[in-house]
């Protein structure tokens, strides 16, 4: 919609109020929210003031004032407040230099999908995430300078077979949870509410089932879109299906790894380059693919490492990306094998189905931090020509102990990612998407308030481990 239109579009749907969205560093949603009388046509060139120092990862106090200027394109009706309110994201402007607001993760993302157009390359990236989640009864946590805990409570959790009383049964086991109907799934009543409130929001939503694990986990899939549309419509996805959850009296979580022993939560990332109209990605080569597919898998391979301090940016994270428990942490791709970073979906040989699928993201990352650094890394994969290497047909776990040595794995830790984004972020920095300083603040935050914070913290399973040692 344009500006008159959203402004129309308010008048015929009686909205009170509007609230604009934006995201922080990590990747949370906020909000700030006007009384419709507030709005008008000049709203959308002058913006609204806000106060950036306590952001996260945003300005210091004495460079805080900025202005939140509304995407009239982003505009839906809130479905969950009791005022009738309209929500548009916006993007973060400076007052006094009128420029974009370079610790802005959405406008990191348009100057992305801007840069792959000054490069010739192609005019347009299509991404399609799928991001997995857990539906709990109950959560409760605490972290104090004596004591430690958390503890997770749901009806579906293979453990609470063993209940004495209000036990009906049917409960997914560890690591079976793939597809099974109700009543096994408890949920999906819960995930076709979640479906038909992402729809009235504009979301196009494909399909949606239980995940591997017991305990609830679920996925959605949306529809692929354009990069920054994409990411706009994740943060959308998440607040959905957290309210919903809400609503109903449960709690969803997007931590990758919430459950010991269980498959942790991934959000896969589909990717294709168009040009003029057409799919650049299919080709005679391997699996269908095109040379430049290749070399664009060639960037991701090659700065995955690096990439993984963005695309799997929390401690928690790399409690999934662990070797051996059939996460994808080798570098390597292939046209099936699950366990490789890259994996082209075979499910069609339709030209315009033909892409690549990269398999480390996890659903804690920022999705326009994220899926820019991802195209940047491909980019760099296109313009230089990057050779992938042999693709890993073989079953991982069939390989000898020389064979696997021989194919380069994801980080173990938050602390080695950060390590391996410091010394490889140059091809981040093309076109200005990103720039030294957000990669340096990013770092600093991620091992102060995260890496170190863990580290420096015992674990309780060190006192089952050491305490009378």
């Amino acid at each position: 919609m344009t500006p008159q239109e959203v402004l129309d579009f308010a008048k015929a749907n009686a909205v009170q109020q509007v609230d604009i969205r934006f995201a922080d560093i990590p990747g949370l949603s906020h909000h700030i929210t006007y009384p419709i009388s507030e709005v008008s046509l000049d709203s959308f060139e002058s913006g609204f003031g806000i106060d950036g120092s306590s952001i996260r990862g945003w300005a210091a106090i004495n460079e805080s004032d900025m202005l939140l200027v509304p995407d009239p394109g982003t505009a839906f009706l809130d479905p969950f407040t009791r005022v009738k309110t309209l929500v548009m994201n916006g993007t973060v402007i400076d007052p006094i230099t009128r420029q974009h607001y370079e610790r802005d993760p959405r406008w990191i993302a348009i100057k992305a999908e801007n840069y792959l157009k000054t490069t010739g390359i192609a005019d347009t990236i299509f991404v399609g995430a799928e991001a997995e989640f857990f539906i709990f009864e109950n959560v409760s946590f605490d972290q104090n300078m004596h004591s430690a805990h958390y503890q997770i409570d749901s009806d579906e959790g293979h453990w609470s077979s063993g209940r004495r009383e209000n036990n009906l049964g049917y409960r997914p086991r560890v690591k079976e949870g793939y597809f099974p109907v109700p009543p096994t799934d408890h949920y999906h009543d819960l995930r076709s509410e979640m479906v038909e409130v992402m729809q009235a929001c504009g979301l196009e939503i494909e399909c949606h089932h239980h995940e591997v694990a017991t305990a609830g986990q679920s996925e959605i899939d949306q529809r692929y879109n354009t990069m920054v549309k994409s990411a706009d419509n994740m943060m959308l996805y998440k607040y959905v299906v957290r309210n919903v959850a809400q609503r109903n009296g449960k709690t969803v979580t997007f931590m990758p790894k919430p459950l010991f022993g269980d498959a942790g939560s991934g959000m896969h990332v589909h990717q294709s380059l168009w040009r003029d109209g057409k799919p650049l990605f299919a080709g005679e080569l391997y699996a269908g693919l095109s040379q430049t597919a290749l070399w664009y898998i060639g960037g991701l391979l090659k700065h995955a490492r690096a990439l993984s301090a963005i695309i799997a940016p929390t401690t928690n994270s790399y409690k999934r990306l662990a070797p051996g428990y059939e996460a994808p942490v080798n570098l390597a791709y292939s046209r099936r094998n699950r366990s490789a970073a890259v994996r082209i979906p075979m499910y069609s040989s339709a030209p315009k189905s033909k892409r690549v699928e990269f398999r480390p993201p996890d659903p804690s990352a920022n999705p326009y931090l994220s899926f820019s650094a991802m195209l940047m890394a491909g980019i760099d994969g296109i313009i230089n020509r990057i050779d992938p290497g042999e693709s890993l047909d073989k079953d991982i776990y069939d390989l000898s102990p020389e064979e696997l040595k021989a194919v380069p794995s994801m980080p173990a830790s938050l602390d080695e990612a950060l390590d391996c984004l410091e010394s490889d972020y140059e091809f981040l920095l093309k076109g200005d998407v990103f720039t030294a300083e957000l990669i340096e603040t990013y770092i600093a935050y991620k091992r102060k308030n995260e890496a170190d914070a863990i580290r420096l913290r015992p674990h309780p399973y060190e006192f089952h481990l050491y305490y009378d040692i």
